[in-house]
């Protein structure tokens, strides 16, 4: 990741501000209000908390519109949502989807449904209904979303803020998920198709190595527990800025997961510099838990993460050169 062209595609130029949509979300929330919790809405049920979750796939869906290829959105509408819970220390327990779209049309519903039934297998949950509306006026395609609940007991809850001193443990993506699909569908068509080979053996298209389903974090969750995680982020949309949601510190990372060949492809093809590129995808490393040092090294050793950096007094985050 080299490229500091200014003048190369951000996000912001490709139609997602996301500033502009904090903002908005905002001025949603200051007039809905709502239970608490930053990656999760928790509901106070007793002895223990019912965690809401609710997002969707996004533009990643024109991309299997273009390949055919609805199969796997239905784990990214899963894993978006469980792995959110997971964030705030919540397990999931069920799903329901809503597929929105301009016509029925048996085959991508079918695929659909597989890929929600892949997700929901992996993130042992259950899928316990969903609904399906046709609306030609409002939608062209289809549009897929869903939310997902959970359970916890009430001193189960990450507290929710990291502290100076504890160590960032990471773990690895599968590719860029489904945040920054808009800027990475454009930097892949600014002179392709997404039908195009792709360059290496992990995919045949380009297009095939856009839709890499997000991975589902819910494994993780006991240990983060035992490991008295303080706090977690899921990097999601705005990247590398997610860890901030942790607390309002610095969060040096020194040892992040490299980045998929897929973010070199977009990188390159859009002339995106390497800020953009950190607060816009995840870029290698999809989770990250702030955790007391002395329980780093057993956390480690039981998953498939790795220390990554650590949490100081200040603020913003250090990565690769870049002061976001």
């Amino acid at each position: 990741m080299t490229k500091d062209d200014s003048e190369g595609m951000t996000y912001a130029d490709a139609g997602v501000d996301i500033e502009a949509s904090e903002a908005a979300t905002a001025a949603l929330v200051a007039q809905v209000g709502g239970g608490s919790g930053d990656y999760a809405g928790l509901l106070d049920i007793g002895d223990r908390y019912l965690g809401l979750a609710t997002d969707g796939v996004g533009t990643k869906l024109l991309v299997a519109e273009a390949l055919g290829d609805y199969s796997t959105v239905g784990i990214d509408c899963i894993a978006m949502n469980a792995n959110d819970l997971v964030a705030a220390g919540v397990r999931p327990v069920a799903f329901v989807d809503y597929l929105a779209v301009d016509e029925p049309d048996e085959t991508f519903a079918e695929q659909v449904g597989q890929g929600l039934s892949a997700g929901a297998e992996e993130a042992d949950i259950e899928l316990v209904g969903g609904e399906t509306a046709v609306m030609p006026e409002v939608i062209n395609g289809l549009d897929l979303a869903g939310t997902c609940a959970g359970l916890a007991k009430k001193d189960a809850i990450f507290p929710g803020e990291a502290e100076p001193g504890d160590a960032l443990v990471g773990f690895p993506s599968s590719g860029i998920h489904s945040n920054g699909l808009t800027l990475a569908r454009k930097a892949a068509t600014s002179d392709g198709e997404y039908t195009d080979e792709w360059d290496g053996d992990e995919y045949d298209t380009v297009g095939e190595a856009l839709l890499e389903p997000t991975r589902l974090y819910t494994y993780l969750l006991d240990d983060l527990r035992t490991a008295e995680t303080r706090a977690a982020a899921h990097v999601t949309g705005g990247g590398w800025t997610n860890l901030e949601r942790m607390g309002e510190f610095r969060y040096v990372v020194d040892d992040a997961f490299e980045p998929h060949a897929v973010f070199d492809f977009v990188q390159e093809k859009g002339g995106v510099s390497d800020e953009e590129m950190h607060t816009t995808f995840n870029m290698g490393t999809g989770f990250v838990a702030a955790v007391p040092e002395e329980n780093a090294a057993a956390l480690v050793e039981a998953t498939d993460g790795r220390i990554i950096g650590h949490v100081e007094e200040g603020d913003g985050v250090a990565i690769r050169g870049l002061d976001l």
